[in-house]
């Protein structure tokens, strides 16, 4: 405990740090160095509200509107591809040149590409250059946040974005955004991990230099060893219940006892809510 405690007033100093050496317009040499979590630690996702962690728990995600979890090693979880269900006025009114259109007719919706699983989430336009560096500064400030709070890494979400943008997007311009990231990240001494995407290959690591990996549902899409090739054993695995409990279990049978595996319920409910699931593998 003391030492990730330690570790806390550590980040403060290494954002302070970063902070007064950009305002003198100075560059480091060399990023902060980052921590990643700890390889195999039990990990607990509460994206959809936090609540005290379960014993033995040793990495928490939370929101960036979260605090982190005293004690522990914390992932900034920042929806960095996608709008947030709840902010498309803002982005409409501050940045509509940044939000991803179709020319195939508006639908009443002004042409805006969403996400067709999560349709208050529409895609940010990663597609040139000028909008990549307009977009890496707005997520810089969630990145900033986190690292202030005290937060270890950050998990910014939807990097595979293009997969859903009728061709608009492609992974070269994701990938170039997620470069941009993860520069933020390390210079503000936060690892970065890579979410979901298996299909980069070795690409995340090496082209973006993301760092670990949080794997939902790579079981189901028999992607767990496309992870494993890349990151070793930094590799976080979801499984969900609306998948059935035996792909959880064939996961812990295959990887339960190298890393950590959770099975959540798919709205990641806090404990106590209706529909709450946390459960990990047997002695994982």
């Amino acid at each position: 405990m003391k030492e990730w405690e330690d570790r806390v007033i550590l980040r403060a100093v290494v954002v302070v740090a970063a902070a007064l050496t950009a305002l003198a317009g100075c560059t480091a040499g060399d990023d902060p160095q980052v921590e990643l979590p700890p390889a195999g630690g039990r990990f607990d996702y509460q994206l959809g509200g936090p609540h005290p962690p379960a014993p033995g728990v040793v990495v928490v995600a939370r929101d960036v509107t979260a605090e982190p979890a005293p004690g522990l090693y914390n992932v900034c979880y920042v929806n960095a591809f996608q709008t947030q269900p709840g902010d498309l006025d803002a982005w409409t009114t501050d940045h509509p040149d940044l939000l991803l259109r179709h020319d195939g007719g508006d639908d009443g919706d002004g042409g805006l590409v969403t996400d067709p699983d999560w349709p208050g989430e529409v895609l940010l336009d990663t597609s040139t250059a000028a909008n990549r560096a307009a977009l890496a500064e707005i997520a810089g400030r969630d990145l900033q946040r986190c690292a202030e709070a005290g937060f270890d890494a950050v998990e910014p979400d939807n990097l595979d974005s293009w997969t859903r943008s009728r061709g608009l997007l492609d992974r070269a311009d994701n990938l170039a955004f997620a470069a941009l990231l993860a520069d933020a990240a390390h210079d503000l001494g936060l690892a970065i991990a890579q979410k979901n995407a298996a299909e980069l290959g070795t690409a995340g690591r090496d082209t973006a230099h993301l760092d670990f990996a949080i794997a939902e549902e790579c079981e189901v899409h028999a992607e767990c060893d496309d992870y494993l090739a890349v990151y070793g054993p930094h590799v976080i695995e979801i499984e969900y219940t609306g998948d059935g409990r035996a792909a959880f279990a064939a996961a812990c049978a295959a990887r339960g006892e190298r890393f950590s595996v959770q099975l959540r319920d798919r709205a990641v409910t806090p404990a106590g809510a209706d529909g709450h699931v946390s459960e990990w593998c047997p002695g994982g």
